[in-house]
Order: structure tokens, then C-alpha cells, then sequence
């Protein structure tokens, strides 16, 4: 029996350190958000944007595996067909829970995380309402 979204969340939000992979250096998009309300709420928090140097003042990493120490949970904010390849990244970056925020979930990427082991959160509560932002 798999653990309930209430449970994913929490267990996700436990970690000590996270990735937005998606991070956006335009502040209206969900990608520049989701990594300020991890800043906002104190959290280590590691942008991932191949076309940046940085986002928010945090140097801003190309991909997961470019991390200087692996992340245990990410948050993901790109589009669905990049999603399916961000889960095999991830698994490959040691990473174990994915919080696919809504829309940047496929039934392809959640069906892959979790044949490779990963907690996915996924259709369910977005990230910006669970630990509370503010713009």
C-alpha cells in the first residue's frame, strides 16, 4: 500500500535540502516562486537552469548531476515531455522524492518515477499552498 499525499508531503518537506529544477529567472513564472518560497521559509534550495548563471542571487546549476552534493527531493516546474527525463535524472542524482508541481506532471513521468523508485507527489497540492508564499 502506497503512503497517502498527505504522507509524501510531509516526508518531502522533511528534507534537508532541495532542487527546483525549472527555476526561472522571471519572477511572474511558477519556476521563480516555487524556489522563493523555499528561500522565504529558510530552506537550502538549489536552482536548476541550464540558461543561467543564477536565479534569485543562488548560483543556478544545468542539471542535477552538476550539483556539488546530491539533493534528497526536488520540486518540478517544466514541461510534461522534460519532466519524463528530469525523473531519470533524478534517479541517476541519487534523488529521492520529485514533487511534480501541476502541470509539469505526465502520467509518463510519474509512471517512470515510480518504477525507479522515487516518492512522487503529482496532481495533487502545489508546493506554494502547502508551506504557504508570498509575493
Amino acid at each position: 500500500m502506497s503512503a497517502s499525499v498527505g504522507d509524501r508531503v510531509q516526508a518531502f518537506l522533511a528534507c534537508d535540502s532541495f532542487a527546483v529544477v525549472g527555476a526561472s529567472v522571471d519572477r511572474s513564472k511558477y519556476g521563480n516562486k516555487v524556489l522563493r518560497c523555499y528561500i522565504q521559509h529558510g530552506r537550502t534550495v538549489h536552482p536548476i537552469n541550464p540558461r543561467a548563471d543564477e536565479v534569485e542571487g543562488l548560483k543556478s546549476y544545468a542539471s542535477l548531476a552538476a550539483l556539488p552534493a546530491p539533493v534528497p527531493a526536488i520540486s518540478v516546474i517544466t514541461p510534461p515531455a522534460i519532466t519524463e527525463q528530469v525523473v531519470r535524472d533524478a534517479a541517476a542524482a541519487g534523488v529521492q522524492h520529485v514533487w511534480m508541481q501541476p502541470g509539469a506532471e505526465s502520467a509518463a513521468a510519474i509512471r517512470a518515477a515510480e518504477e525507479l523508485g522515487l516518492s512522487v507527489i503529482a496532481g495533487g497540492p502545489c508546493l506554494l499552498v502547502v508551506l504557504g508564499y508570498r509575493d
